[in-house]
C-alpha cells in the first residue's frame, strides 16, 4: 500500500519539469527569440516592405496554399492506405507497409531528385503526360507532389494504430441495425478515427511548409510562380540579408503557428464530441 500516493516510474516532478522547460528553451524558445531579437533591427516600414514585396508574397501562396491542398490530399488517400493495410490481407502486404516509412528515411533532396527524373519531360510518366497537357515537372503542380509525396506517412502512420483498435464488431452492429456502409463510416468510424485523422494532417502540413530539399529540384524556382517561401530565405541569406530572411521567417512563424492552433483547436473539439458520443 502506498496510501493512494500515484507510483511513477520516473520521480520527481520538479526536476522532471525543469529539465523539460531547459530543453524546450534550448531547442525551440532561444533559436526562435534570437528570429525575433535579429527581425527587431528592422524599422517597422522595413520590415513591412520586406514581407509585402510581391515576390515575398507569391511566394506565401505558394508555399502555404499548396502545402494546405497536400496535407488535404494526403488524409483523404492516408486514411484510405492506412484502412488497406489494417483490415485487409494480401501478398507483399508487409513490403507495402514498410514502402510507407519510404519518405522518412529518404534524403530529401535524392527523393526530389528521384521525382523529377520521374517527372520531366523525358521521364517515365512525364513523357506521357506533357503530350496531354499536363506539365508537372518545373511547375507548382510538380510542388504539390513532392509535398504529397513527403507528406503520406504522417496520416497513414497517426490513423494506423487508431483504427486497429476500433472493433470490426462495431460496424457489424450498425449493419444489423440497417446502417449502410455511408452511415456506418459517417456515424460509428469517422468520430474514433477524426482527431488521429486531424493530428495527421497538421503534422503533414508542417512537414510540408518547412520542406526544402525535395522541392527545389522539382519546382523550377521560378519567381511569382513555383518559388517556395524556404528557398527564398535561403537566397536573402546567400546575399547576407539576414534581416531580410529573419523577417520573412517571422511571418511564416507566425502564420504556421495560427493554422496549427486551429488545427489543434479542431482536435479538441473532435475530442470532446468523441467523449460525449460515448457518455
Amino acid at each position: 500500500m502506498n496510501g493512494g500516493k500515484a507510483h511513477r516510474v520516473l520521480p520527481g516532478f520538479p526536476l522532471a519539469l525543469g529539465y523539460t522547460l531547459v530543453y524546450l528553451g534550448l531547442i525551440v524558445l532561444i533559436p526562435l527569440g534570437a528570429v525575433f531579437i535579429k527581425t527587431a533591427a528592422l524599422s517597422w516600414e522595413q520590415f513591412w516592405l520586406t514581407i509585402t514585396a510581391p515576390r515575398v508574397l507569391a511566394s506565401y501562396r505558394v508555399s502555404f496554399g499548396i502545402s494546405l491542398a497536400a496535407a488535404a490530399i494526403n488524409a483523404v488517400f492516408g486514411l484510405i492506405f492506412a484502412w488497406v493495410l489494417v483490415r485487409y490481407s494480401f501478398p507483399g502486404k508487409r513490403i507495402v507497409d514498410a514502402l510507407v516509412d519510404l519518405p522518412f528515411a529518404l534524403p530529401t533532396a535524392v527523393a526530389g531528385i528521384a521525382l523529377t527524373a520521374i517527372y520531366a519531360g523525358n521521364g517515365w510518366l512525364g513523357h506521357w503526360l506533357e503530350p496531354l497537357g499536363v506539365k508537372v515537372a518545373f511547375t507548382p503542380l510538380g510542388i504539390l507532389v513532392a509535398l504529397v509525396f513527403i507528406g503520406l506517412p504522417f496520416v497513414v502512420r497517426t490513423v494506423q494504430p487508431v483504427l486497429e483498435d476500433v472493433d470490426t464488431e462495431l460496424e457489424e452492429a450498425a449493419a444489423s441495425l440497417g446502417a449502410d456502409r455511408w452511415q456506418t463510416f459517417q456515424r460509428v468510424l469517422f468520430p474514433a478515427l477524426a482527431p488521429a485523422l486531424i493530428t495527421g494532417f497538421a503534422l503533414a502540413f508542417a512537414r510540408a511548409v518547412g520542406e526544402y530539399g525535395s522541392v527545389i529540384f522539382i519546382a523550377g524556382n521560378v519567381p511569382l510562380v513555383s518559388e517556395i517561401t524556404p528557398l527564398l530565405i535561403i537566397t536573402k541569406l546567400e546575399q547576407y540579408d539576414y534581416t531580410g530572411a529573419t523577417a520573412i521567417a517571422v511571418v511564416m512563424l507566425i502564420a504556421s503557428f495560427i493554422l496549427l492552433l486551429l488545427i489543434n483547436s479542431l482536435q479538441y473539439w473532435a475530442n470532446r464530441s468523441r467523449a460525449r458520443a460515448r457518455t
